[in-house]
């Protein structure tokens, strides 16, 4: 499974942005795509997550209510649609699939398959 990440880049607080990561090779071993983000100094953390099949979403808390994570089947391609933006959701931004079924998607390392990182900029 190949995954191209893109979509970052500048805004000013409040705005909005729209990540996309395509999947490409053997998707049909995919059980859920997560993007997940990392500031300088912090640890990666995940923002949201959804099931390959778009029956189960998940949000961190520090995101929901303003981002939205979807799935186009047609294009393999999953989305973050970010807004009301805040300084504090600067970071790299990453996607990624897991090749198994986890009850806990949150963690890193359980996620097999990683797309390059999108800078997200948010000022102030």
């Amino acid at each position: 499974v190949q995954l191209q990440a893109s979509g970052g880049g500048l805004v000013r607080a409040g705005g909005s942005l729209r990540l996309s990561c395509a999947a490409s090779g053997r998707t049909s071993s995919i059980y859920t795509v997560g993007w997940f983000r990392q500031a300088p100094g912090k640890e990666r953390e995940l923002v949201a997550a959804i099931s390959w099949g778009g029956s189960s979403i998940g949000y961190a808390d520090s995101v929901k209510g303003r981002f939205t994570i979807s799935k186009d089947n047609a294009a393999n391609t999953v989305y973050l649609q970010m807004n009301s933006l805040k300084p504090e959701d600067t970071a790299v931004y990453y996607c990624a699939a897991s090749g198994k079924y986890y009850y806990d998607y949150t963690m890193a390392d359980r996620y097999d398959f990683w797309g390059q990182g999108t800078q997200v900029t948010v000022s102030s």
